[in-house]
């Protein structure tokens, strides 16, 4: 597929390096040469000096016929203006980064329709939700939502103490007749994608599948059950510290939140006069304390560098605090913090990668967009998608013991009529659900893609 994009910060960056490992035919535009210099080292990618709103630019990009344009720079109107450009030249899809809090849901509807977008983007907020989901379950080192928002996968360490340690699935399934599945594993370096032989062992990093309802019994069962969230500290006034205050405030959870720079404690403080605006040195544990800490439910790093954001983690760590969450771009920084003991760790650029992949992937698919959600496992060693199933899906009416599934392929979750199922052998699909699947080793763009032919 032809994908053109323009912006080639940290996001277009993680784009680009998403979308080439698809195969997709990228063109990437920035107007640093140094930039492009980078990026065309790096990937398999033409790259183009220039300014997305620049007509000539855009058609030496070949805007023109290009199945998805993607704008992505720092500034929202100008990724706006560049889509609008972009779909008057003759671009089949666009897609806008927008990330001002000041945009609400009617405003985009708004753009979205006069300048013919076809869907917009914003990180922070995709990033804001994913903490909140994790706070709201505090057992959990990460939390992905699926069904609109009915069906949930968490994922959590394995304690020594747990009573599943040393147990094979089939025998958990058995003694507990749980209504959950246990869709991957995590252990050291690799991603496994169990079967019922499958021995789970203490400090194994699990995902299960189960509906909302559910999770905080399941949590109890596995021994990792935490008290709820009342009380947070955030660190850094970011946009995304913006969008999670927002919902914690709405949820009734108390917030502090600690900047270094006066500017942005005044414009917080003005934007959410219920919580406790501190102007102080996050990085400084004396200046937590003093500003209760110790008294806090939960910690979250937010600034805008990651070596703060698993320093700060990582002292708060040792103060018992029961959440502590820190944001982390750089991959490989991310596996440090976890390997220094940070179980929580939110990558902003994952959550863009994981969005913009699906979109595209569903654009390729020659059947229709029915990749409804996409997440990627361990830096893309597995992916958990959600799919929409069609009239014409092959292997309707058909009890899943009886298909033949690739390997490493788990169907976790069927969803009908808005309710969960956790599968079993007897189970079948059927046209209008949705089917959960996890997948190692290999890209699905269709749930046939899963089955043998």
């Amino acid at each position: 597929m032809k994908i053109v994009v323009f912006g080639c910060g940290k996001v277009g960056k993680t784009i680009i390096s998403s979308l080439s490992g698809e195969g997709h035919d990228i063109t990437a535009i920035d107007r640093d040469p140094a930039v492009i210099e980078e990026i065309t080292n790096i990937y398999d990618v033409i790259g183009l000096c220039g300014n997305g709103v620049d007509c000539d630019t855009m058609t030496e990009a070949g805007v023109n016929d290009c199945e998805l344009f993607i704008s992505v720079t720092g500034t929202d109107e100008l990724n706006m203006l560049s889509c609008f450009i972009a779909k008057s030249l003759g671009a089949s899809n666009t897609l806008a980064r927008i990330r001002n809090p000041e945009y609400n849901d009617f405003d985009l509807g708004f753009l979205k329709q006069q300048l013919n977008l076809s869907v917009t983007l914003n990180p922070e907020l995709a990033v804001a939700h994913e903490i909140s989901d994790i706070l709201r379950f505090p057992s959990a080192a990460k939390v992905e939502t699926f069904s609109n928002r009915n069906l949930k996968i968490v994922d959590f360490h394995l304690k020594e103490d747990s009573p599943f340690v040393e147990l094979s699935l089939s025998e958990i399934r058995r003694k507990y007749q749980a209504k959950f599945l246990v869709c991957y594993v995590t252990r050291g370096e690799e991603v496994y994608i169990p079967d019922g032989n499958f021995v789970l062992k203490a400090g194994d990093r699990i995902g299960i599948t189960a509906v909302h309802g559910e999770i905080l019994k399941l949590l109890k069962t596995f021994g990792v059950h935490k008290a709820q969230n009342k009380s947070v500290m955030i660190v850094g006034a970011s946009k995304i510290s913006y969008y999670l205050t927002k919902f914690l405030i709405e949820d009734g959870v108390k917030v502090k939140l600690v900047d270094v720079d006066p500017e942005k404690c005044r414009a917080f403080s003005n934007a959410f006069p219920d919580a406790i605006t501190i102007l102080g040195d996050g990085m400084n544990l004396e200046v937590l304390l003093e500003e209760g800490l110790q008294d806090v439910d939960a910690f979250i790093a937010l600034t805008d560098k990651d070596e703060q954001n698993i320093l700060s983690s990582l002292s708060v760590t040792e103060q018992k605090v029961q959440t502590v969450i820190a944001k982390v771009n750089r991959p490989d920084l991310a596996l440090t913090a976890e390997k220094l003991g940070l179980n929580c760790i939110i990558s902003p650029q994952s959550t863009v990668s994981n969005i913009v992949t699906r979109y595209a992937r569903a654009l390729k698919n020659s059947m229709g967009s029915n990749v409804v959600h996409l997440y990627k496992l361990m830096d893309g060693k597995a992916e958990v998608l959600e799919f929409n199933v069609l009239p014409d899906f092959e292997f309707i009416n058909i009890p899943l013991m009886e298909m033949k599934f690739k390997n490493n392929i788990l169907i976790a979750a069927i969803v009908r009529n808005r309710k969960p199922i956790i599968p079993t052998g007897s189970d079948v699909i059927m046209p209008g659900d949705k089917v959960i699947v996890v997948a190692s080793g290999r890209q699905l763009g269709d749930l046939s893609d899963a089955i043998e032919g």
